[in-house]
């Protein structure tokens, strides 16, 4: 199978990088300031993007289109600078990174089961959960750099989901269209058991981000009623603003 229209995607990346080139770094000599409970919900998060992402790539590249390849690359890069982000925030406040986590192990044997379609429908429960999540973590704190990280994170989030929307669409497009329906049905299951760990394990962090379990829930819920029509529709790209 061959999915047209990744050319853009590595464009985008690509941009992207330059822009934070140009950019900088935040300004981590000024520190930073958090709650105990929002430090330990960082540490783990932070154990959850860091990787080198070599599974993915060895599926992209089966898939047999070198222009899904180069940008799938280029999503690993921005995800391992969060995880770098992550760290020298946990640095700036004095903490250490974990060397893992429990959840973290679970979700990549998960999305190590099958072929490529089913590593993107279980990293895409991640990505929706973690649009939420730096959301909160940007307006939820007082803390300047912290605010700064959550949104350059964030900013990379916004950019992801659409663009494993548009290569789910192509992938259950192979699928019977009676299928495809019901595999989204799942998938939405799915996110909600991971939403529910999340907010079991992270709901001091949330609370003190002013955010209940309920209401993250509930928000990470919502949108995902948006990312399943973008992987269902002919349009997946439509789900953001990103031109």
């Amino acid at each position: 199978m061959r999915a047209d229209g990744f050319v853009k995607w590595t464009r985008r990346f690509e941009d992207e990088r330059e822009r934070r080139r140009a950019q900088g770094d935040p300004d981590w000599d000024r520190g930073a300031a958090l709650p105990a409970a929002v430090w330990t919900s960082v540490q783990r998060f932070q154990v959850g993007e860091d990787g080198d992402g070599a599974n993915l790539v060895g599926k992209a590249d089966q898939a047999g289109d070198t222009d899904y390849g180069q940008a799938v690359r280029l999503f690993i890069a921005e995800e391992q600078n969060h995880a770098r982000l992550l760290a020298r925030l946990l640095a700036a406040g004095g903490l250490p990174t974990l060397p893992g986590h429990w959840s973290d192990t679970v979700f990549v044997r998960l999305r190590r089961l099958m072929g490529l379609r089913m590593e993107l429908l279980v990293l895409m429960v991640a990505e929706v959960v973690a649009l939420r999540y730096y959301r909160a973590l940007r307006d939820g704190t007082d803390d300047p750099l912290t605010t700064d990280v959550a949104g350059r994170i964030l900013r990379d989030e916004e950019r992801h989901v659409p663009f494993h929307c548009e290569r789910l669409h192509a992938s259950l497009a192979e699928l019977p269209r009676a299928t495809r329906r019901p595999v989204m049905a799942l998938w939405r299951l799915l996110l909600l058991v991971a939403t529910l760990v999340v907010v079991a394990d992270h709901g001091p962090a949330l609370r003190r981000l002013g955010l209940g379990r309920l209401r993250f829930a509930g928000d990470v819920m919502t949108s995902s009623r948006t990312v399943v029509s973008a992987v269902l529709t002919p349009s997946p790209d439509a789900w953001t603003n990103t031109n």
